[in-house]
């Protein structure tokens, strides 16, 4: 398993810093939809025991970015079109309101930052990972997003984000192609919300925040696939006569 994971620092324990770089893999997009995960291979790629990879897997499965299996294996979730549509929903109202609450917040050295991030991702568009580009894109957003100053929506972001991994796995092979042809923007709307923070036109940055995320829903409700969700099974009709 390449995936670039790293020894764990002994300033923290084991079982949190594989936690941390598993966290970080699912919510750039490290692996595929649907992909399963097993302890043993896990366990081997961080060189630790099974127990602090199952313990990261129960708690990533508790906030939803995983699927444990009755064997102990964890499955990265499907894509669906209504699972993309419902994060997305949830996406603009909270991203938004971040982006409105952290624009007035940021220094004249975080809009620096944000430029070199934008920068950056021109450059890494044209001959650099796909994955390193993802992972900009992540460090410009969540810079405007600390910014608010609100713990409870940048926790919210954190969490929509990791669950959104899987639709940067499907973006990312969609995409990386047409950025090496030239063909599409790598930094996205990036450069118009520095341009309206720059102006102090904080409300049309957020609206500019809110158009990044919609056009990447849209490019992605074109790849997705038009999956129903399943139906939630009636455990309490079980036995009885319909």
């Amino acid at each position: 398993m390449a995936l670039g994971f790293e020894p764990v620092s002994g300033r923290i324990t084991v079982q949190d810093g594989v936690y941390q770089q598993l966290r970080h893999a699912l919510m750039v997009g490290s692996f595929d939809p649907g992909q399963v995960l097993t302890i043993a291979s896990l366990a081997e790629a961080f060189g630790t025991s099974n127990m602090p990879v199952r313990e990261a897997l129960r708690r990533l499965a508790a906030e939803n970015a995983l699927e444990i299996s009755q064997n102990g294996s964890a499955c990265v979730p499907v894509v669906t079109r209504a699972r993309l549509d419902d994060l997305c929903r949830a996406r603009l109202a909270v991203e938004g309101l971040a982006a409105e609450l952290g624009g007035p917040r940021l220094t004249a050295a975080d809009i620096a930052s944000l430029q070199k991030v934008t920068d950056d991702q021109q450059a890494i568009g044209r001959d650099g990972s796909i994955y390193e580009l993802i992972a900009k894109n992540q460090q410009f957003h969540f810079t405007i997003y600390r910014a608010s100053g609100s713990d409870v929506l940048f926790q919210l972001i954190e969490t929509l984000w990791l669950r959104f991994g899987p639709y940067m796995r499907l973006l990312s092979n969609h995409v990386a192609p047409l950025m090496r042809a030239g063909t599409m923007e790598p930094s996205g709307r990036h450069a118009a919300i520095i341009a309206a923070l720059k102006d102090k036109d904080f409300i049309r940055a957020r609206d500019e925040v809110v158009a990044d995320i919609t056009a990447t829903r849209e490019t992605l409700r074109a790849i997705c696939p038009d999956v129903p969700e399943p139906r939630a099974v009636d455990f309490a009709a079980f036995g009885k006569a319909p």
